[in-house]
């Protein structure tokens, strides 16, 4: 009779389900311990900073253990469930336990099938992804990191140990260390393997704070002390923790407000032809079946503005301190959700044809109101498009999605008195707001753009002479 030993149970850790994202929340278990289950087989759903995504199991076997109840945030790389594998073929992966060191040569891992983003079935002897450099030992990049900054401060250039390398450290210090102004390059790291903390950032921007000049404060007015949670009546009010996409879009939009300088201008403009071309694309056999909509055609008159003034189709390169100017169109389109609210966009945007735009639309809409969105598709928008006329509200001053240069708010379309060749008449009116980065966006431009939009909605003809 064979028992079950540790050798026999695999981990699976919690992968990397979209670029450099650091943790996740199990929303739900689809297995319990005693299930069996087999390669590819989706285990649990997590929701991510970007989307819930589901979880594939990479081999067969028997759950032995959920290490985590539903509703927990777990840090990418730590274990969520045990799998016995005994009765089955074991998986290519070597227990993490068990793993030998890579040699420091080593550059090319074997091919892997990708399963997940992030995840794949790797044929390596180490589960989690190696980092860049991970192989210098701490003492040498601590020591490394003092020569810079020696260096520097003796006015020579680094030693040629330290040229090229990338500190080590996770994204949120990355942030905190750009918020700060604080130079990675510049700060002795003390956490393992070389890795710069939130205490290292806070270390090295200490001089530059104290330096700094003095500050007149006012007295501290003495504040009550919040009552304990325990003494909340929870009859009349409701305490909801702020994580996933909420705490992931917050953090987004403070981050964007407090970075590029926000230039919002307005224009209000007689769409009734627009209107009247809607309700006769529905009636057109090229449109059958698909979903045709006035935001469709606010979406294509915003790709021709784009067309005709290219410079808007942009990026700031902080780094770099350069203008990235994009030859392509991912257009993003605001989707409020249950989870909160989302951007997602429509690859090439420009390149299609309004029956094909009329679908990716729809398809969009659909995949985001299901929760489905995968991280892919919310990564690499350059113009966003928000509709807050959905909601009866007339506009709006929309912040940036981080990494674009500009943002169009659509507001209500409401029947009001227009003047109209001459003579006050009811007309379908709306006011369109658009937001864009004064860094990279100056007035003239952001107003042509605005204009062009205004212009083809007004006249919706100049969808073919301007396209």
């Amino acid at each position: 009779m064979t028992t079950m030993t540790e050798a026999s149970v695999r981990e699976f850790k919690m992968p990397d389900v979209g670029e450099g994202l650091t943790e996740a929340e199990i929303l739900k278990w689809y297995v319990q311990p005693g299930d069996t289950v087999t390669d590819g087989q989706v285990v649990c759903e997590v929701e991510t900073a970007k989307a819930a995504v589901e979880l594939p199991i990479p081999y067969d076997g028997v759950v032995r253990e959920l290490h985590f109840p539903e509703g927990t945030t777990v840090d990418v790389g730590t274990s969520i469930i045990a799998v016995d594998v005994s009765g089955g073929a074991a998986p290519a992966e070597a227990p993490a336990e068990a793993a030998p060191e890579a040699p420091a040569t080593e550059e090319k891992p074997a091919a892997r099938t990708p399963v997940l983003v992030g995840y794949g079935v790797s044929t390596s002897a180490t589960k989690r992804r190696p980092r860049k450099g991970a192989e210098i030992p701490a003492q040498e990049t601590a020591q490394a990191a003092v020569k810079a900054v020696q260096a520097e401060l003796n006015g020579h250039a680094a030693a040629p140990d330290v040229v090229g390398q990338r500190p080590l450290a996770k994204p949120p210090v990355r942030k905190l260390a750009k918020d700060l102004g604080v130079d990675l390059a510049t700060v002795t790291p003390s956490g393992p393997d070389g890795v710069i903390t939130r205490e290292d950032v806070h270390a090295a921007a200490a001089p530059a704070q104290a330096t700094a000049p003095a500050v007149p404060v006012a007295p501290a007015v003495p504040v009550a002390p919040s009552a304990p949670s325990a003494t909340y009546d929870t009859s009349r009010e409701t305490r909801v923790p702020v994580k996933g996409v909420r705490k992931a879009t917050a953090a987004a939009m403070v981050g964007s407000a407090f970075t590029a300088p926000h230039v919002t201008e307005f224009v209000t403009v007689d769409v009734t032809r627009t209107m009247k071309l809607v309700e006769e694309l529905k009636q057109d056999k090229d449109m059958a079946g698909l979903r045709v909509n006035p935001l469709l055609l606010i979406a294509k008159a915003l790709l021709v503005a784009i067309k005709r003034n290219p410079d808007i189709n942009a990026s700031w390169d902080e780094a770099a301190q350069e203008i990235v100017l994009k030859h392509y169109v991912n257009l993003g389109i605001a989707a409020a959700t249950p989870r909160g609210l989302i951007v997602p966009n429509i690859k090439d945007a420009h390149a299609k044809t309004l029956p094909e735009l009329a679908q990716s639309l729809s398809e969009l809409v659909a995949t985001a109101r299901e929760g489905k969105t995968s991280p892919a598709a919310m990564q690499g928008g350059t113009v966003t498009i928000t509709n807050v006329g959905v909601f009866g509200i007339d506009t709006g001053t929309p912040i940036l999605n981080p990494g674009e240069s500009a943002i169009l708010a659509v507001g209500a379309i409401k029947l009001q008195p227009w003047v109209h060749k001459g003579k006050v008449k009811p007309r379908q009116v709306t006011t369109l707001a658009l937001s864009f980065d004064h860094r990279l966006v100056d007035g003239e431009l952001g107003s042509k753009v605005l204009a062009d939009v205004a212009a083809v909605l007004e006249q919706p003809k100049r969808l073919i002479t301007w396209a």
